[in-house]
């Protein structure tokens, strides 16, 4: 039998980026008094390490991500990890808003976070469930994201967190700072719209705002409630969670704070570029209206006198003077600088 001691040869195990047959996407063993990179498991692997755990290094712990995708993936977890039943249930559950939960021993965490090829489009964002328990902690998704593709990154370089929480932790910054440079990433789209504004190029940038605004809203109504949740949650931690812990995981959660007000103030500035940009589009239309509305009036009195005048009646004026046409003439001439200076003189005035 694979026991953990015996799973260093497996530390170059590259899971497929779908999982292996029980759709585990990777799997690493933590202990803090081992040198170098933690070593990474397969699904048999973790088995004979959960089945074993209590008789082995009482620091050491284990860390599993699995694609629910797999249809053996969820499987497995009731079958293997000993999970608590609110971590199937969050799995059930519709409602994907970001939650941190304790249930006994184990916290149980619902986040969301961008996909691994986000594009800045408000679908590119899914649900990561999360259970963190003394000596385990399980991630799952359905789509690949950036943030735990990140941590996977760190783990392999050697990093290697000193315990479940602090693996959760870790979790959290890199998320955050996934964040920021979603932050950064819009503030330079915005800062490329408004310099396209002031120099009066407006092509398509109220749908291209729209579009940014519906990704800050997305990302903000996902994320607000994980700093309250944590709060309460640090209120009461378990009591296997080191102080330690507990301190790094409330300052992670400030980290999301100053996030999430950097959001608020983008979406402030995104809301005062579409108002602009509606006032300019709007300026633009009353103009060509009132170039409309001067053509109008100057071409009536030609119209009124040509209605006039096509008649087939009897007793039409000027009919045989030799002058009649530059009389009309005149007089179309003459109705047409008075329409033109009430127009353009009234516009004058205001």
């Amino acid at each position: 039998m694979n026991t953990p001691s015996s799973s260093a040869g497996s530390a170059s195990l590259q899971p497929s980026y779908g999982g292996d047959e029980s759709g585990l996407i990777c799997g690493y063993l933590f202990d803090p008094h081992r040198d170098g990179c933690a070593p990474a498991l397969d699904s048999a692997t973790a088995v004979d390490w959960l089945l074993e755990r209590d008789t082995l290094a009482p620091d050491a712990f284990l860390w599993l991500h699995f694609n629910l995708s797999h249809a053996q993936a969820e499987r497995w977890l009731m079958r293997h990890a000993g999970l608590p039943d609110a971590f199937f249930d969050a799995l059930k559950d519709g409602s994907h808003s970001t939650r941190i939960e304790r249930d006994d021993e184990h916290l149980i965490a619902v986040v969301n976070d961008v996909h691994f090829d986000f594009g800045f489009e408000p679908s590119d964002i899914a649900t990561l469930w999360i259970s963190v328990g003394p000596r385990l902690v399980v991630t799952a998704r359905a789509q690949p994201l950036r943030s735990v593709d990140d941590l996977r990154t760190a783990v392999r370089r050697g990093e290697s967190p000193r315990s479940t929480v602090a693996l959760l932790e870790q979790l959290m910054r890199t998320q955050a700072d996934g964040l920021v440079g979603i932050v950064r990433g819009v503030t330079t789209r915005i800062d490329t719209i408004e310099d396209e504004l002031l120099a009066g190029r407006l092509d398509h940038k109220r749908a291209r705002l729209g579009v940014l605004r519906r990704l800050l809203v997305r990302l903000q109504r996902l994320l607000a409630p994980e700093p309250a949740a944590l709060f309460r949650l640090l209120q009461h931690p378990p009591a296997w969670m080191a102080p330690g812990d507990v301190q790094e995981l409330r300052d992670s959660t400030e980290e999301f704070s100053v996030v999430l007000r950097d959001m608020q103030g983008l979406q402030e500035r995104i809301k005062l570029l579409q108002e602009e940009i509606a006032a300019t589009v709007n300026e633009d239309n009353n103009r060509s209206l009132f170039v409309l509305t001067v053509v109008t009036v100057l071409a009536l009195p030609i119209n009124i006198l040509a209605g006039l005048f096509g008649m087939n009646v009897g007793g039409i004026p000027l009919a045989e003077d030799h002058h009649g046409f530059w009389i009309v003439v005149s007089l179309v001439l003459g109705f047409t600088a008075i329409a033109g200076w009430a127009a353009f003189g009234r516009k004058k005035d205001r």
